[in-house]
């Protein structure tokens, strides 16, 4: 596959990924309005679908896509179906969290889970039971979108309060495109308040997923990035950035190529990312539902 060919084409529209948007606006509509009215559980498991989705279509917005326009990029996944995480932050963070070679570092990867293990050690024994229980997969899909979101949005606050323009410009563009999402709700929808946040934390849920275990701690940045080979219904609510290690090798190649690339050169990828891998979704619930892939105190960082 040519890696460069659609850099070739500057006006050109990726349509999958612009066809994948429509359809989630269209489903998100749906779900809070005609399935809510039919069956509150089904307009909540749908809504949380949508916003789930919505999540990785922003992340293929802020990484260019459909379009080579950021402005556009941006406007097209403006309004806030998944609630917590403002699109500018999101993007500054996650951007910064390319750069491989910082990868799980608890101070500079902006997206690790590890902390430094002497932090580690002053922290109360109700917190420490706190994160290790997030460190279970059943633990980051029923906590994890509240530590995350907690620990997000109170390090954002410091940053503010700091003086730092560039944080406080993203939340102030968010407001606007939360409140979108609120007028919808509270005027066209028909589903109560409650099951519509409800169903927004459960999105954060799906998302947790794909978080879970995308990083680990290993000497080689290479070997810190997994792939898991599936190919069922949460790769495609993740846009394919199961194939984690490929993504970050390839951050401008769009969601729909990702599969084609990884089969024709996947002994080279599982060489470079040395080996980390998971054959599906299936199998990381298997092995890690109710058990810690990784300790909390980052494992190559001097203890104690």
């Amino acid at each position: 596959m040519d890696l460069n060919a659609h850099r070739r084409r500057p006006w050109a529209i990726e349509w999958p990924t612009l066809v994948m948007l429509v359809s989630c606006y269209a489903l998100w509509g749906l779900a809070t309005t005609a399935a809510s009215a039919l069956w509150l559980p089904l307009g909540m498991v749908l809504t949380a679908i949508a916003a789930a989705l919505h999540s990785s279509l922003t992340h293929e917005a802020l990484h260019g896509h459909p379009f080579r326009s950021r402005f556009w990029n941006a406007a097209l996944v403006f309004p806030a179906l998944s609630v917590a995480v403002p699109y500018l932050r999101f993007k500054d963070t996650h951007l910064a969290h390319h750069h491989d070679s910082i990868l799980t570092d608890p101070y500079d990867d902006p997206e690790s889970n590890y902390l430094d293990p002497a932090v580690w050690g002053r922290l109360p024994r109700w917190r420490q039971w706190l994160l290790r229980t997030n460190n279970t997969l059943a633990g980051r899909m029923v906590l994890g979108p509240a530590i995350g979101t907690w620990t997000f949005v109170a390090g954002d606050l410091n940053a503010i309060r700091a003086g730092d323009r560039r944080v406080a410009l993203g939340w102030a563009l968010h407001l606007p495109a939360l409140a979108l999402v609120a007028w919808w709700i509270g005027t066209v929808g028909q589903m109560p308040v409650w099951a519509w946040l409800l169903a927004s934390y459960a999105g954060l849920s799906l998302l947790k997923i794909r978080t879970f275990l995308e990083h680990r701690a290993h000497l080689e940045a290479r070997g810190r990035t997994v792939v898991i080979e599936d190919r069922g219904p949460l790769a495609w609510l993740f846009l394919n950035n199961n194939l984690h290690a490929v993504h970050h090798m390839h951050a401008a190649v769009p969601w729909y190529r990702l599969p084609a690339l990884y089969r024709q050169n996947r002994d080279r990828y599982l060489r470079r990312n040395e080996g980390y891998r998971y054959p599906s979704y299936a199998e990381v619930f298997r092995r890690h539902l109710w058990r810690a892939k990784d300790p909390v105190p980052h494992p190559l960082w001097p203890q104690g």
